[in-house]
């Protein structure tokens, strides 16, 4: 068998793996960037609307679920947003911030890609797309089998995602080879996810609706932001955000008129006025029609008990809904779970029980927040892994 060898071979293309790859080619090390897709970091590509929300001028440790939680702290400490904002400036690049200290790109999110296949470009890296790995071993060095050719590296950077999105490439090749080296996984689960209700919650008629302003909550967790009604359920940021908290079984609850005294709003209402007409002050005309029975609706507000008035109020600060499940990976943005970190090596991203194997990215039990935080995981993981391999 032929061999070709490097230092260090980087599975995936992708945010983490180019990330990586550029990251030590710069340091002067022989990269091959192995990834069976035609296409670069298809996941850049779609996010946010193809203006790719890069980073979060907020990103914090506290930002990231993970069975270890402290485990993310050395790598973002290391590589910051702030680092990769300036990389971003220094290809000439423009940003602008939305809520939330989100940041996009102004150009488009493929110039992301080649700013990062630019970097890789630099380093002097080897590219090996559309190439499938059809086996990954261990023998004096790391042994990467391909059908057109073989490598060898005394590194080996896993950085092949989650399971999320299937349909631009998903596989879970990274939790295989994991396995294979005797890394335990955290149970895998679709993340950032919108949710589905069951067909009797009335909300299917008056899909495409947006709540501008809700709260959603699940026990302490909380997210304020815009949720979305589908033909299926809830989406929106504030449901995706929640869905990574969500177990099967659980409740969330919605608050549809977050800071406002509803006691006082209904006290200052037109008494006169129909129920659907005062509320519509605060929610969509259609939401209000589905959501209340038409009796509640078609009243004036004079007609309702204060009791009645209450009740109402109770249920706009507090809608309890119980999800039948969630859209799946097809939907999500990200994989919750993945690698356990208490296999690696939190300042390297090394496997402690394989030298010189690497795992980083979406593919780790790492999982942030919407709003450009896995991205920032993936520069991160990314730039740690490429400055050790």
């Amino acid at each position: 068998m032929d061999w070709k060898t490097c230092d260090v071979i980087v599975l995936g293309a992708g945010a983490a793996g180019m990330m990586a790859a550029a990251t030590a080619g710069l340091r002067g090390r022989r990269v091959v960037l192995i990834d069976h897709a035609d296409k670069l970091a298809e996941k850049i590509r779609i996010s946010g609307g193809g203006r790719c929300n890069f980073t979060n001028l907020n990103v914090r440790p506290e930002c990231y679920l993970s069975q270890n939680p402290h485990f993310c702290k050395s790598a973002l400490r290391q590589y910051t947003q702030h680092d990769f904002i300036q990389l971003v400036e220094s290809y000439g690049l423009t940003w602008h911030e939305k809520t939330l200290g989100q940041l996009f790109c102004d150009q488009h999110s493929g110039a992301i890609i080649e700013m990062l296949k630019a970097e890789c470009d630099r380093g002097g890296v080897t590219w090996r797309m559309s190439t499938k790995i059809t086996e990954v071993r261990r023998g004096e060095q790391f042994e990467v089998i391909t059908p057109e050719e073989n490598w060898r590296a005394e590194a080996l950077i896993v950085a092949t995602g989650g399971l999320s999105i299937p349909q631009i490439g998903a596989t879970g090749i990274g939790y295989d080879i994991a396995r294979q080296f005797g890394l335990d996984i955290v149970e895998t689960v679709p993340a950032l996810v919108p949710l589905q209700l069951p067909p009797e919650s009335l909300l299917a008629e008056i899909s495409g609706v947006a709540l501008e302003d809700t709260v959603a909550r699940m026990g302490k967790t909380a997210f304020r932001e815009a949720s979305l009604v589908t033909h299926r359920g809830l989406s929106g940021p504030a449901i995706l955000q929640i869905s990574s908290f969500w177990q099967p079984g659980g409740e969330i609850v919605l608050d549809l008129a977050p800071d406002v005294d509803l006691d006082e709003f209904f006290a200052s209402a037109n008494r006169d006025a129909h129920v659907g007409n005062v509320l519509v002050e605060l929610l969509p005309r259609r939401f209000i029609d589905a959501w209340l029975a038409p009796d509640i609706t078609a009243k004036p507000l004079k007609q309702l008990s204060p009791k009645q008035v209450q009740q109402l109020a109770e249920r706009m600060h507090r809608w309890p809904l119980r999800p039948s499940g969630s859209a799946g990976y097809k939907k999500a943005e990200v994989t919750k779970g993945g690698v356990d970190t208490q296999a690696l090596d939190s300042k390297t991203m090394m496997a402690k029980a394989a030298p010189g194997l690497y795992f980083i990215g979406e593919v780790v039990d790492v999982t942030g927040w919407l709003g450009g935080y896995n991205f920032q995981w993936a520069w991160s993981s990314g730039f740690v892994s490429g400055s050790n391999a």
